[in-house]
């Protein structure tokens, strides 16, 4: 009986990518000085996990490539090899090619075979202690203008013993009348010619179409040998192919061409595409791609992000209070239905305890099981140390990246929608916030620069602020900036909080200049969007000179809300329960009203405004207008306080969110819906919405 191994590539896929997770956290975190033997069994254990697992499905593509990254890695364990920072940086690519491949396969579309043998070739030099020359991953620093073989010194241009070629055709190569054997033929008249086919690209044979080219090779050819005359060779097919080439230097102007393999080394002559700074930085800004051409004159194509993942790991404790409480239900079920079989009134109090019971167990029950959809918010926090190295290394700054509560939990949903907006923030302050070091020491500053991502939990929410000690922000400059793009009338008068929020309005930017970073004046505004559509909020606190924190405050889950009922006329509506201060009756005398302006209420020495809500949503049932009849209900959110004007309390209850932007549309002020006991529909009160609605 055959056994269907497609059923157990879901876990493969998970556990690869935690694995990818741990090389790359191990490998930033390799001291090059005092290298722990563990940290690097740790990186080594993950990567032959992975080439394990990929065998056993068929996945030859990843084994084979992994096969070279464990080499490497074994090396360095066995004290064969000593760790250097070139060596970590190609295996930090190697990393995000192998995370390329496994979602290309996951996704079922095609693996990048060019890209795949450019960081073989690298894991190969790296093995022949050659110059690192591949792409040190999509992060990596940008490579400076590479020379050619026709500029290159008389004296090292005789010291080219031969070349090195990735060959990887497109699919379509044959119809075009090109053959790959021919230009093999022509390359082995220039020298002594080693092909190495690779097969990983070819499909079964039921799905094989003969005029298609699924091979790529990499070719070696040794000899005196002009780079025009390889130019020349691949001429015909340089928009139907991905091609590399390098040259194979003597390390020996004496040394023979048979005792090449131990005298060469390769450096970098033909220019290897660096990739994007990363994946997820497409994914947040709208920005164009500075990524260099290809060959082929087409540009690089922005992978889409992965999807989210459709399994959770649990620890085990979380289900054995799960079952616990079903039990518990079950016992309370079966006593109402003895009761229910032979009711009398005199076991009215019976019915009632259990009732009570009944609640309480269900309560528990379901707060068991959003528990379970609970993960640490370290699953986001885990890619910023990689995302600050390479930035930082690209900006040639100094800056060290703090993780503080990464072991608060959050919802599995709020958990995968908060990474994008994450990424955005942090590697503003990456880029615009922390200075360069000579800059900081002028400031009397360290010239490390600090980035401090921390979270915690306040009330029904989790708040992750993203602070700096960098340059802070200029009101300014912002003001200014603003005017110029007619943003905000010159008349205007506008808070320090007002104006620092200017950033998150579209096409706002202050850079001086664009980078691939950031600075193209878009994204803030999709950060606050995507924040907002989560539920949450963003503020702004910055200090010119000091540095600036950026405060986003969530739900923990967006399914199920703590609220508290209130009646507006015929209307029920739902008001979080975190976000209600108290509730009072107020006198005539502690009522200010200012013409055209509003009204606002005395409240401990400070006047808060008041929003009624009748009239903010149009309810002509309200049972009074008079505020000295009414009740204020005091609220607080994203540090704003407001009083709402209410015609009484229901009542507090448990209440399932459901999206009223996803079934209707969205609506200022109202951050979703729920249906009530009795089968009506109430509306869910957001209220930083609220109180920008009343503003307007």
């Amino acid at each position: 009986m055959s056994i269907d191994m497609a059923q157990f590539h879901q876990v493969f896929f998970e556990e690869s990518f935690e694995g990818l997770d741990a090389m790359e956290s191990g490998l930033l975190n390799l001291d090059l000085g005092d290298v722990n033997v563990e940290d690097i069994n740790t990186i080594f254990r993950a990567a032959h996990s992975i080439k394990g697992g990929s065998g056993t499905f068929g996945f030859t593509a990843v084994s084979d490539f992994t096969h070279v990254m464990e080499t490497l890695l074994d090396e360095m364990r066995d004290g064969r090899r000593k760790i250097t920072q070139p060596a970590v940086d190609v295996l930090l690519g190697s990393v995000d090619c192998l995370r390329d491949m496994l979602q290309s396969i996951q996704n079922g579309s095609e693996v990048d075979q060019s890209d795949v043998a450019e960081h073989k070739l690298a894991l190969d030099n790296e093995l022949n202690n050659a110059v690192p020359s591949s792409p040190t991953g999509r992060h990596a620093p940008e490579a400076s203008a590479p020379k050619s073989a026709a500029v290159l010194p008389a004296e090292e241009a005789e010291q080219i013993a031969g070349w090195v070629i990735a060959f990887s055709p497109h699919l379509h190569l044959l119809k075009t009348g090109n053959e790959p054997v021919r230009m093999f033929r022509e390359l082995a008249a220039l020298g002594q010619l080693t092909t190495t086919v690779d097969l990983q690209g070819v499909p079964d044979l039921d799905d094989l179409d003969p005029e298609e080219c699924h091979l790529s090779w990499k070719l070696r050819v040794l000899g005196d040998i002009p780079e025009a005359e390889i130019d020349e060779i691949f001429d015909w097919v340089e928009d139907d192919c991905d091609l590399a080439k390098q040259p194979i230097y003597k390390t020996s102007t004496s040394s023979a061409q048979t005792q090449v393999s131990a005298d060469i080394a390769i450096k970098p002559v033909t220019n290897i595409v660096p990739r994007e700074i990363s994946s997820e930085f497409a994914s947040t800004s709208e920005s164009e791609s500075n990524a260099p051409e290809r060959k082929s004159g087409k540009k690089e194509e922005v992978k889409a992000a992965p999807k989210g993942s459709s399994s959770i790991r649990v620890d085990t404790s979380k289900i054995d209070t799960l079952i616990n409480m079903v039990g518990e239900l079950v016992i309370t079920q079966s006593m109402l239905s003895l009761l229910g079989e032979h009711f009398e009134l005199n076991k009215l109090d019976q019915l009632k305890n259990g009732l009570s019971q009944l609640e309480r167990h269900t309560r528990e029950l379901q707060e068991s099981v959003m528990n379970i959809r609970m993960l640490p918010i370290s699953f986001v926090f885990s890619r910023f140390p990689r995302l600050a190295h390479d930035i930082s290394s690209k900006l040639g700054k100094k800056i060290e990246l703090k993780l503080v509560g990464e072991h608060t939990e959050v919802d599995k949903t709020v958990v995968e929608l908060l990474s994008d907006p994450l990424v955005h923030l942090v590697r503003n302050s990456l880029d615009h916030g922390i200075e360069m070091p000579n800059v900081r020491l002028a400031a009397g500053k360290p010239e490390t620069g600090t980035v401090t991502l921390e979270a915690y939990h306040r009330g029904g929410n989790i708040v992750i602020e993203v602070t700096d000690d960098g340059k802070g922000l200029d009101k300014d400059k912002l003001r200014a900036k603003a005017i110029e793009k007619g943003l905000i009338d010159p008349e205007a008068i506008l808070s320090d909080k007002q104006t620092y929020e200017l950033i998150f309005m579209p096409g706002f930017s202050t850079a001086e200049k664009l980078t691939d970073i950031s600075g193209r004046g878009v994204g803030m505004d999709v950060v606050r969007r995507n924040i907002q559509a989560l539920g949450g909020n963003i503020e702004i606190l910055s200090e010119l000179g000091k540095g600036s924190t950026i405060s986003i405050h969530l739900p923990l889950t967006l399914a199920i809300l703590d609220g508290q009922s209130i009646a507006v006329g015929d209307e029920t509506y739902i008001l979080p329960l975190g976000s209600i201060i108290e509730s009072l009756h107020v006198k005539e005398d502690r009522l200010n009203r200012v013409a055209g302006k509003g009204e606002t209420f005395l409240l401990r020495g400070q006047y808060l405004p008041i929003i009624r809500m009748h009239q903010i949503f149009n309810v002509p049932t309200a049972k009074t207008t008079k505020l000295t009849e009414g009740l204020i209900v005091v609220v607080e959110g994203q540090g704003l306080r407001c009083g709402l004007f209410v015609d009484d309390l229901l009542g507090q209850q448990q209440v399932v969110i459901k999206s009223l932007e996803a079934n209707y549309r969205r609506i200022e002020g109202v951050s979703g819906a729920t249906i009530l006991g009795d089968g009506s529909v109430a509306l869910i009160l957001d209220i930083p919405g609220l109180v920008r609605l009343a503003n307007q």
